[in-house]
């Protein structure tokens, strides 16, 4: 039965996400990685490119090159359609596209201005779906289209149903920490959390719109008392009573469906937008590949990777895979090199035993990392978004 049980669930898993984008915003908070990454004018970056909110934000500290490499090519294709509309667009237009999530005339602003800008392998995809940024009834934002998107859809129409909207955003405005306890606990936790929303998250289809394999979530439930849906209720209640609220865009954006202002990735800020037009934006490239396939076809030197929750699957799925990457890594990896990667369990123990060869040996990729573990558990404890079990930052040492 439990083959059975992993059969339908990776056939979900790839119904959900086969040809669909995925990610319409990234899930990870760049400003905990920005500290971890120590960037520098020398650097250059390979990260799986999400939905491009990340690389944009990295991109800020001026590092030497950012390679954003994703085998989805929708994802590529919106970090594309972002770096065009940078290039086509001023600054309130841009916002009212990508922090509002529509656009009156989004379909002319696409053809007469972004599409020119858009390189020509992502025409194709964005000509079919200008209706993503156009406001209708059921999803009156592009955050409500893709696979994450229609999970935020569900979300935000529940909180309707459940009539929350107005405590939520008086939680978003809290001055304290101590308020934002009292008003999750006293209005909050026992009319949000009912049995089938508890039941819901537990679904593999939930699960996998919002990109979270089985064998993440197998993770979590031999990791954590209560499985899934616990784990998930309580990291929704560190982050809403433990973190300030007033900058957190990522769950503004699930309860509204767009951004604020104050209250938004930092490309949305307008001082940031200026940076970025005025030329930062070239320091981005997309590549449509696995990471094993880019390093193995890249001639320079990688000294950051921003791995984010990947390796969780391929440790479960395709540790042949898992292993040829890590191979990669270590070659193409500088005589110092930085990597973060993120994790749905509370801790990992597969990528350590990982054999790689390195100057004519074999050895263990645990043998080479030095992990930050101090550094991690402190950002970890400031995430926003606080959805992953661990966060790792590693040092790996190849000279």
């Amino acid at each position: 039965m439990k083959k059975l049980g992993d059969w339908t669930s990776h056939k979900i898993f790839n119904f959900v996400h086969k040809n669909n984008l995925v990610y319409n915003t990234c899930w990870e908070d760049p400003r905990l990685d920005r500290v971890a990454l120590e960037l520098t004018e020398n650097d250059t970056i390979l990260m799986i490119t999400s939905a491009g909110c990340n690389a944009l934000d990295y991109v800020l500290d001026q590092p030497k090159h950012i390679h954003a490499v994703d085998m989805n090519p929708r994802q590529n294709a919106l970090l594309e359609l972002k770096l065009a509309a940078i290039r086509a667009l001023d600054y309130e237009t841009f916002f009212q596209v990508f922090g509002r999530g529509s656009h009156p005339d989004f379909q002319q602003l696409y053809q007469d201005k972004i599409r020119p800008e858009l390189q020509s392998e992502h025409r194709p995809y964005w000509d079919k779906k200008t209706s993503y940024f156009v406001r209708g009834k059921l999803r009156p934002s592009f955050y409500f289209h893709g696979s994450s998107g229609a999970f935020a859809r569900m979300l935000y129409f529940y909180i309707n149903q459940r009539k929350l909207r107005d405590v939520l955003v008086t939680l978003f405005e809290a001055d304290s920490l101590e308020a934002q306890h009292a008003l999750y606990h006293n209005h909050i936790r026992e009319a949000f959390w009912t049995r089938p929303l508890r039941r819901m998250m537990r679904l593999d289809s939930t699960l996998s719109m919002l990109g979270v394999p089985r064998p993440q979530r197998q993770q979590i439930e031999r990791t954590y008392e209560g499985g899934i849906a616990k784990f998930v209720e309580d990291c929704v209640e560190t982050v809403f009573t433990l973190v300030p609220t007033i900058d957190n865009y990522f769950w503004w954006l699930y309860v509204t469906g767009e951004y604020h202002p104050q209250r938004c990735p930092e490309y949305l800020r307008e001082e940031n937008f200026k940076r970025l037009k005025g030329g930062l934006i070239d320091r981005i490239t997309t590549h449509t590949s696995t990471i094993h396939d880019f390093l193995e076809g890249h001639d320079g030197e990688v000294t950051r990777y921003v791995l984010l929750d990947h390796m969780d699957w391929l440790s479960a799925a395709a540790r042949d895979i898992l292993a040829r990457e890590w191979q990669a890594i270590v070659d193409r990896a500088a005589q110092k090199a930085r990597l973060l990667w993120r994790s749905g369990g509370l801790e990992v123990d597969f990528i350590d035993p990982i054999t790689v060869q390195h100057a004519g040996q074999k050895v263990q990729v645990g043998e080479m990392l030095t992990y930050q573990t101090q550094m991690a558990a402190d950002l970890h404890g400031r995430d926003r978004v606080g959805t992953y079990g661990s966060f790792y930052i590693a040092d790996l040492v190849t000279g």
